[in-house]
């Protein structure tokens, strides 16, 4: 028991920002699904407020929870690094556009094979905004 507390430790801020991140899937989803009970997705348009009523509570939940389990951060100014950490969402969901319009398209990739390598993409550069520019410590 001992070794696996000494490898959370090691690596908490990792582990936790992997936790953060399975939570905001399920929180996303959840409000798709709430979406779809009470809204026309099959209408064009309100699927596209469907999608980003999802994204946007994703965003939302993960900022608080990367704020205080993730990178643990005490940072006075929260409303600029709410501001930051949006920004931050709303370059990788461009990437990730980009992603996925690049590789089925381009490259005539399956767009699930895309989808797993852009997701990767995202997680990744994700964690490097937050702890980088978002929550970095001074």
């Amino acid at each position: 028991m001992k070794r696996i507390w000494a490898l959370y430790g090691k690596y908490e801020e990792l582990i936790n920002y992997l936790a953060v991140g399975g939570m905001t899937t399920l929180i996303s989803w959840l409000t798709y699904a709430a979406c779809r009970l009470i809204m026309d997705v099959d209408n064009a348009f309100i699927m596209q407020i469907a999608v980003f009523l999802r994204w946007f509570t994703g965003v939302v939940f993960s900022y608080f929870m990367s704020r205080r389990f993730v990178f643990k951060s005490k940072n006075p100014k929260m409303l600029r690094e709410a501001v930051d950490f949006t920004t931050s969402r709303i370059v990788t969901l461009l990437m990730d556009m980009f992603v996925m319009w690049l590789l089925p398209t381009v490259f005539k990739m399956d767009d699930w094979i895309a989808t797993f390598i852009s997701a990767v993409l995202v997680v990744v550069m994700n964690y490097i905004l937050s702890k980088f520019i978002v929550f970095k410590k001074k």
